[in-house]
C-alpha cells in the first residue's frame, strides 16, 4: 500500500510539472509570434478570425522563411481559424457558416487558400510539415499576389470593408486579397 501512494504522488508531481512545463514553453513562443483576433460585424454577419502574428526580423519571408510551393499554417504557432456564422460565397464557391482552420499554399505569383473544418492542436508536426489534411478540405480557392511599396514587419490578417467583405493577408512586401460574398 505504500508503494502504491508513492507511485501515484510521483506520477502527480511529473503531471503537474509536465503541464507547468508545456504553459511557459507556449507563452514563450507567444510572446515571439503573438495571438491576435479580428472581428468583423457588418448587419448579421460576423466574422471571428484567431491567428499568432510572427515577426519578419530581416529575416526573408516568402520564398526563404514560408518556402514557396508547400503549405503554410497561415502564421505561427496554432492553426489559423476562422468563423463565420453565415453561408459565404469564396471564389464562386459556397462555404457554409462554420468553424474552418486557414491554409495558403503560396506561390510567387498566387495563393492557394484552404478552408479546412478539421481543428488541429498545432500547426506543425514534429518534422515541420504542415498538420493540415487535405481530405478534410472545404474548399480552395486561388488568389493573386499583391506587392506592397513597403515592408509590413509583422504579419497581418485583416477583414477590409471594400464592395464585399474581404479577407487580407499581408506580411513584408506581399498581400493577398480574398473576396468573401
Amino acid at each position: 500500500m505504500k508503494a502504491l501512494k508513492w507511485f501515484l504522488i510521483i506520477i502527480g508531481t511529473l503531471l503537474v510539472l509536465g503541464f507547468c512545463s508545456f504553459k511557459w514553453m507556449e507563452h514563450q513562443t507567444k510572446k515571439a509570434s503573438p495571438e491576435a483576433t479580428v472581428n468583423y460585424v457588418k448587419d448579421d454577419l460576423k466574422i471571428d478570425i484567431t491567428y499568432c502574428r510572427p515577426f519578419k526580423k530581416g529575416r526573408v519571408i516568402f520564398g526563404g522563411l514560408v518556402p514557396y510551393d508547400v503549405v503554410w499554417r497561415t502564421g505561427a504557432n496554432e492553426p489559423t481559424t476562422f468563423t463565420t456564422n453565415e453561408e459565404l460565397t469564396v471564389g464562386g464557391k459556397v462555404l457554409p457558416a462554420g468553424k474552418y482552420t486557414l491554409w495558403t499554399l503560396p506561390h510567387a505569383d498566387n495563393w492557394e487558400v484552404f478552408f479546412n473544418k478539421k481543428m488541429y492542436n498545432w500547426g506543425i508536426n514534429m518534422d515541420g510539415v504542415a498538420s493540415r489534411d487535405p481530405a478534410e478540405d472545404v474548399m480552395a480557392v486561388s488568389v493573386p499576389v499583391e506587392a506592397l511599396p513597403e515592408e509590413l514587419e509583422q504579419f497581418t490578417i485583416s477583414v477590409e470593408d471594400a464592395k464585399v467583405p474581404t479577407l487580407v493577408f499581408t506580411w513584408d512586401k506581399t498581400r493577398v486579397s480574398v473576396p468573401l460574398q
